[in-house]
């Protein structure tokens, strides 16, 4: 946001804001229309999102798992193939939420309180994180929770300041988990009341305003919850494209509007019902016990700004309590027109495409409208048209040079795991942050954005490319340099053989110095893999399924097995060893492929 916005027009009163209610399917096709369809592709906003989506081949049902988990097996294919794909969707929707950040954090131990003095760090929700991305069984549930968190950022180093951290980390990705398949507004005003947002972007003892000293309401979460989490920056179309006024964007608020509702989001602190203890090691101090980190945050009606409050067409009265503000403030959010295109874009971008169609971005907008049911949010819904949209599953995607989206580091690893059925031996998963090395860096690790503005910007066009010509989005591309294209074949160097390094691993501490227990210990399965050593054909047909649906080509897998085709063991001094680098050596060739890296 710049001070710019200030000298911007008030956007209409709600009252006369006609975009209030949730647009139907025929009326958005009729914006569609009327803005020119955005770049003015063929696809009609009502190409129907068919729930007779099925799968003749393997390839296609693996790219569709693809899209919609982190990995593909074979029974997860062949089921995909039986059912089809909404049925797949809605029995894997309906599944329970599995063990959770916070519980599995409190099963470790990590809620002791001793002279290990958990309750000041937070390293140990890196391995919650990636316990939860690479192990937990409902790997849908998981995949949307990871692209809501890019969404919703909260960073693990912007809440280390409170007690008990990583706590507060693994109930915020709760929070993502269980409401993945339930409701936006819902969503938004967990995220908002959670103790890790109000940490990360200052919602947490914001206080009201005060004439003596000159104290103002912080700021903070006002701007980001609308620049972020809601409407953007400039006001769009359902397709997602910028509506213009004599040829410029019209912004979407002014700073009038983040000072007025920054009002609603004074007097909340955190909910003390479980009391304090002192710290057990000198010098003592007062620390708020564990069960704090997962309940929402709690009003001081005496810290609360009782100010009348305008913004984006809206007034909260003077004197309105706090609860009925929060409620006006996500209310006039959560029906902005705005939000459909501007959050239903990015979530397309996470999982299927990095530039996708206005037409594609307008389908999938007007479910998030209106789901066929007279509901705004579903996002169960808008998942599924996501996944099931005829750009997402056609053919022709396949072939089109500018369909596509980088696969995220992280969502590689996590693919890894899954496919090769990883897993702790100790079951501490003490996977740290895998980016202190430059060396030998992954890049990116789950609920570690550099900022609120995640890893990269969903506007992101890489500079001197192809793509900058054509005014393609590419985010993820944001993440790519020389140093940490090198740095990603050397991570994946040294977990590919033997798995994953960890000190201790059974010790849920981490010490300084080396034990003698420091080895491997979230390690793969190649079993079906180590059966194909020597038969390269076999084994880069099954690679080619498995990671990347069929999408290497025919010259890049006869070349990978025309290398890998002069194998002899025989002579190996350890012949179990020779297969195990020759399988990960294999994956590797895989991994590094830009065929691969490169998602249809």
């Amino acid at each position: 946001m710049t001070q710019a916005l200030a000298d911007q027009e008030e956007v209409p009163t709600a009252t006369s804001n006609p975009w209030k209610a949730p647009l139907s399917a025929a009326a958005a096709a009729t914006l569609l229309e009327a803005c020119g369809g955005g770049s003015g592709t063929a696809t009609p906003v009502t190409a129907p999102i068919s729930d007779q989506v099925t799968f003749a081949t393997d390839y296609a049902a693996a790219r569709f798992l693809q899209h919609a988990q982190f990995s593909s097996s074979e029974a997860e294919i062949a089921a995909v193939k039986s059912a089809g794909a909404a049925a797949w969707l809605d029995s894997q929707m309906g599944l329970p939420s599995s063990t959770g950040g916070w519980d599995w954090l409190a099963k470790q131990g990590y809620n002791a309180i001793d002279s290990n003095q958990f309750y000041q760090m937070d390293y140990q929700a890196n391995f919650m994180a990636w316990n939860q991305i690479m192990a937990a069984p409902d790997g849908v549930r998981r995949r949307m929770a990871l692209a809501l968190s890019e969404f919703f950022v909260v960073s693990i180093s912007g809440v280390s300041t409170i007690s008990w951290s990583q706590f507060a980390m693994g109930h915020y990705w709760d929070i993502l988990c269980n409401n993945a398949f339930g409701n936006y507004r819902q969503l938004l005003e967990e995220v908002t009341l959670s103790i890790a947002m109000g940490e990360f972007l200052n919602t947490l003892g914001n206080q009201k305003e005060d004439a003596a000293t000159g104290r103002l309401p912080d700021e903070n979460y006002s701007r980001e919850v609308m620049q972020l989490f809601t409407v953007g920056l400039q006001q769009l179309n359902i397709d997602g494209s910028l509506v213009k006024v004599n040829g410029a964007p019209v912004d979407t608020f002014t700073q009038s509007d983040v000072s007025n509702l920054a009002r609603v989001f004074t007097g909340y602190q955190a909910d003390d019902t479980e009391g304090w203890f002192e710290s057990v090691v000198p010098p003592t101090y007062r620390v708020r016990h564990v069960g704090y980190t997962r309940r929402p945050m709690v009003l001081n009606a005496n810290r609360h700004s009782l100010l009348e409050a305008r913004f984006l067409g809206a007034v909260v009265p003077a004197g309105t309590e706090g609860k009925a503000a929060l409620k006006i403030a996500l209310d006039t959010l959560f029906q902005h027109p705005n939000v459909g295109p501007f959050f239903s874009r990015q979530m397309i971008q996470r999982l299927v495409c990095s530039n996708p169609s206005p037409a594609y971005v307008a389908r999938v907008a007007t479910v998030f409208n209106n789901n066929g049911k007279g509901v705004r949010g579903d996002l169960a819904a808008v998942w599924k048209a996501i996944l099931m949209d005829i750009e997402a599953t056609q053919d022709a995607g396949l072939t089109d040079k500018t369909f596509g989206k980088l696969r995220e580091p992280m969502v590689r690893v996590a693919q890894w795991g899954r496919t090769f059925g990883a897993k702790s031996n100790k079951g501490t998963w003490k996977i740290g942050n895998p980016n202190y090395s430059a060396v030998d860096a992954l890049g990116q690790s789950p609920l570690q954005a550099p900022s609120v503005f995640n890893f990269f910007r969903p506007g992101y066009v890489p500079p001197n490319t192809s793509l900058a010509s054509l005014q393609y989005t590419a985010p993820e591309f944001q993440l790519v340099n020389e140093s940490t294209t090198a740095s990603y074949v050397n991570y994946l160097e040294n977990i590919l053989y033997q798995g994953m390094w960890v000190r201790a691993p059974e010790l849920i501490t981490s010490p300084d110095k080396e034990t003698p227990t420091d080895g491997p210990d979230i390690v793969p399965n190649y079993a079906a893999e180590l059966a194909l050593v020597g038969s390269p054909q076999a084994l880069f047909r099954r690679l080619n399924l498995l990671l990347c649906a069929g999408q290497l080509s025919d010259a890049t897998v006869n070349e990978m097995v025309t290398l890998f085709a002069t194998y002899d063991g025989s002579n190996a001094s350890s012949p179990d060893n020779a297969k195990r680098s020759y399988v990960a050596k294999a994956i590797m060739f895989v991994m590094c492929c830009s065929e691969y890296l490169v998602q249809k």
